[in-house]
């Protein structure tokens, strides 16, 4: 049998899972805890999207599935040193603690599930160990979790959180119990990682910007000594939490058995809300979400606006009541922001994470007499794995023809002609949106949900 850290292929992964949770109780089909999902670096609620249609799909409560939005998301450069609009490991742990908290005396539950994604592992592993969550929490799933570091080399930003040389990172992954383990006990953990596709999980520093520079960390960096460590084929670093196949391996985990699918189940009835946020995750407060169908082939309006509201202090735009099989335009105007139209596919299901970014225009963007932007949130493009064009393009613009590095592309309009669509297709997903002239401040967005 191989070791629970090498671990390796789906093929295995069930039959390793179910070896796994036949040690100890796991939660039943008529028993279901509440889950709480923590995002990466940068990230906000709304990445668990899929995922949560997911779990709801297969018959876990809508209502014990929470998706935090934590303020300022972005690590400091060094985490002992103040730096505005970001937060330290202490401030992530302190925000989990308080979240986990509201969840518990919500639902009346005693424990937890915590999911987590790359920057998240690390929050919820420091809560876990140092911040009392194992009292509190039953299982931990961690996808894409730079566990040992994104690099570990003497010299090199060894302050930050994800140096494995830092203090905080060699605290947490100091041996626990007579085995050595780098988990806390008491609670089951489960690692999610790539075989080698994962950009934070690299042994050439060329996806932190020091190319021919050794990282000191292997492919298998996020796995964990004393948990469950299961290879997901040739997903990419968010992949590693919201893939069909991550879902399908976490599912497997909690339960002792397959997911009935991985597919997401339509609803009849499709409400829609979130939050209009910038990247701090702060809410937009005094601004505007104006939502339009729209024709999924052209990118036209049918017709007026379906939905409009201003921002409060909450950052909530909705709730719109959608309809399942209608591709909508979501215009976010904001105080200092432009005009940002973001395109997206029809929604299957309701959902309280839509969330809405802007996105600014950069002095580079300065001559283009239209921007648009194509992103995949929940993973990377793939130039020797996905089949991808953006208005034609193939490779889209600024995608490497190697490795799963970049998440979005962005196409410059130089020349002055009429308004007009523009496409972005990625595997089975296609989205058209309408040009918006830059010069009045306006970005167009084609953003995947798949």
């Amino acid at each position: 049998m191989p070791s629970r850290r090498t671990l390796l292929a789906l093929g295995l992964a069930s039959t390793a899972m179910l070896t796994a949770c036949a040690t100890a109780p796991s939660p039943s089909y008529t028993e279901r805890p509440p889950i709480v999902f923590m995002h990466g670096n940068g990230d906000s609620a709304a990445l668990w999207q899929t995922t949560i249609w997911r779990f709801e799909s297969n018959g876990w409560p809508r209502d014990r599935l929470f998706a935090l939005d934590q303020p300022y998301p972005l690590a400091r450069d060094d985490d002992a040193v103040a730096q505005p609009g970001r937060s330290s490991t202490a401030d992530s742990a302190l925000f989990l603690k308080a979240e986990v908290d509201k969840v518990l005396k919500a639902t009346g539950a005693g424990k937890v599930v915590l999911i987590g994604n790359s920057r998240g592992g690390n929050t919820i592993r420091n809560y876990v160990q140092n911040g009392g969550g194992a009292a509190v929490v039953s299982h931990v799933v961690l996808g894409g979790n730079p566990a040992h570091g994104i690099w570990a080399v003497k010299g090199f930003r060894e302050n930050n959180e994800f140096s494995g040389l830092s203090g905080f990172m060699q605290q947490l992954n100091a041996p626990k119990g007579p085995n050595g383990d780098e988990v806390t006990p008491g609670v089951k953990w489960l690692t999610l990682r790539s075989d080698n596709n994962d950009k934070y999980a690299q042994p050439d520093g060329v996806w932190i910007g020091v190319p021919g520079q050794p990282t000191n960390i292997g492919f298998d960096g996020p796995a964990l000594k004393g948990a469950t460590n299961v290879v997901l084929p040739r997903v990419d670093h968010r992949e590693t939490s919201f893939s069909p196949s991550a879902f399908a391996a976490t599912w497997q985990f909690l339960t002792g058995e397959a997911p009935r699918s991985t597919a997401v189940a339509p609803e009849a009835s499709v409400v829609l809300d979130g939050r209009a946020v910038g990247a701090e995750n702060l809410s937009l407060n005094g601004g505007q979400v104006t939502v339009y169908a729209v024709d999924p082939a052209t990118g036209a309006r049918r017709g007026d606006a379906v939905h409009s509201k201003s921002i409060g202090a909450d950052g909530r735009w909705g709730p719109f009541n959608a309809r399942g099989d209608t591709a909508y335009e979501f215009v976010l105007s904001a105080p200092g922001y432009g005009i940002t139209h973001i395109y997206r596919s029809p929604f299957p299901r309701s959902s309280r994470v839509v969330n809405l970014r802007p996105e600014r225009l950069t002095p580079a963007d300065g001559s283009a007499q239209a921007v648009v932007v194509f992103t995949r949130p929940r993973g990377y493009f793939d130039a020797e794995r996905d089949t991808m064009r953006f208005d034609g393009q193939s490779p889209p613009p600024g995608v490497p023809p190697k490795g799963s590095g970049v998440s979005s592309s962005r196409l410059r309009v130089a020349a002055a002609q009429p308004q007009r669509a523009v496409t972005g297709e990625f595997n089975a997903e296609r989205i058209t949106g309408l040009t918006w002239p830059a010069a009045q401040q306006h970005v167009t967005v084609l953003e995947l949900t798949y």
